[in-house]
């Protein structure tokens, strides 16, 4: 299963829609980097994407995007081979 690294806040339902989407397709482990403890981190989230929302979500070194982009890829049937690298 690839590496995935999830950046989000504590109280951000999209960082909980994604993981559990994840939990559902397999995902045990998630690394979480947590932009609200650390304003550092949000500054390097910000840089790497493009993007100040969260959650910003890297599969293996691809950056899928937030929730919408990570329901898209699943729609799509891109999330699963995707992981399974």
């Amino acid at each position: 299963m690839a590496h995935v690294k999830m950046y989000c806040t504590a109280v951000c339902p999209y960082c909980v829609m994604a993981e559990k989407l994840l939990n559902k397709k397999g995902v045990t482990e998630i690394e979480k980097v947590r932009v609200d403890l650390d304003p550092a981190q949000r500054e390097t989230m910000m840089q790497i994407t493009g993007r100040r929302t969260v959650p910003q979500i890297f599969i293996g070194d691809r950056h899928v995007g937030g929730f919408d982009d990570l329901s898209a890829l699943d729609a799509e049937g891109g999330l699963e081979p995707l992981l399974a690298t």
